[in-house]
């Protein structure tokens, strides 16, 4: 799998910016990049712009993203999240998450004439197309990924009849092709790229022909933020990832961390779950946050830790992002007729004959 990203420039060497602070030898190193992605961002815009063009209640098939502070701040604004279309009401306006949906969902919401934005991140449509792609040409797809998952879910709905989705190693030996010189590995956009290509190998062995996707599934976001935890983590007693239990991206962070060398690593939501008996014996501190994750809630770890005496921080940048996705099409369409109608009646006023 490549690591050239477009609109990503790598920072090769890692580089690492101080800010300062009390020379106590306690230091926090903060990841670059970290947090928001562009499919989030894009998502959380989507229903933000919605409930301002639209007003109250806008609805939101599943989490918007998995983050619990977003999640819950959308709420406050009018948002109302459901687990399946049918408890939209027949007619109302209803978001699609990031992470997308079967076409058997764009079905129902059509049955149910809902008005919908469809918010999946342009890197899960892509497979989305891949899997189109192959099943057409009847391969037996192998998706790598978690069960159970949204992402997982919209992906594999796509082609039912030839997904078959590869978790967990002994998941590699139930697979069943009918042509093994007909099978191509596809996977989650937010799973670590190790894992990915452990059970790669795992397939590869049993099936010598299996094809590779046409390009990385893992996204940017994803692989960056992995590569950034690398960096720092072999200096770090603890590594504190924010983000929340249900976002994939983020659990496998911690895994990353861990792996990497850091003695210890944790998935918190907010700086006040940390546990201060982490902390003991700890010098340095890594900080990252998981994809959906918005940089105040890093922002108030930082500030928790200054509190007690990790006040330096250092900002370890292993690449500079610069990738940004337009609003869904329904969206720009309305945002486009808003800003005609404006145009217009503002004409209309400087047209008007002084009385």
């Amino acid at each position: 799998m490549s690591s050239a990203s477009p609109g990503i420039d790598p920072a090769g060497t890692p580089t690492i910016a101080g800010s300062g602070g009390p020379a106590t030898g306690k230091r926090v190193l903060l990841a670059k990049p970290r947090g928001y992605c562009a499919g989030v961002d894009r998502a959380v815009i989507a229903v933000e712009k919605a409930l301002e063009l639209y007003g109250a209640p806008v609805y939101v098939r599943k989490e918007i993203v998995h983050n619990r502070h977003v999640v819950e701040t959308l709420r406050e604004r009018g948002a109302i999240f459901v687990e399946e279309t049918s408890e939209v009401p027949e007619g109302a306006l209803v978001v699609f998450s990031a992470h997308g949906v079967s076409p058997m969902v764009h079905a129902q919401a059509e049955e149910r004439n809902l008005r919908t934005i469809d918010a999946t991140c342009p890197l899960v449509t892509k497979v989305h197309k891949e899997v189109n792609r192959f099943a057409k040409d009847d391969y037996d797809i192998l998706l790598i990924g978690h069960e159970g998952h949204e992402e997982v879910e919209g992906t594999a709905g796509e082609a039912p009849d030839k997904v078959q989705l590869v978790d967990k190693a002994e998941d590699v030996d139930k697979v069943d092709v009918r042509d093994p010189s007909k099978v191509i590995w596809l996977s989650q956009t937010t799973l670590s790229v190790d894992e990915t290509m452990e059970r790669v190998d795992q397939l590869r062995e049993r099936f010598p022909g299996l094809a590779d996707p046409p390009s990385d599934d893992i996204c940017y976001a994803t692989t960056n933020r992995q590569v950034a935890v690398k960096a720092m983590a072999p200096e770090c007693d603890l590594v504190l990832v924010v983000g929340s239990t249900n976002s994939s991206n983020s659990k496998r962070l911690v895994e990353v961390a861990l792996k990497a060398g850091a003695r210890d690593s944790h998935l918190i939501d907010f700086a006040s779950e940390v546990d201060e008996s982490w902390l003991e014996g700890v010098t340095t501190v890594g900080v990252t946050s998981g994809a959906s994750v918005p940089d105040n809630l890093v922002m108030d770890l930082l500030t928790w830790l200054a509190d007690r005496g990790w006040g330096q921080v250092d900002e370890v940048t292993t690449a500079n992002e610069k990738i940004a996705f337009a609003l869904p099409k329904e969206l720009r369409k309305a945002v486009k007729s808003e800003a005609a109608d404006a145009a217009a009646a503002k004409s209309e006023v400087v047209a008007q004959p002084e009385s």
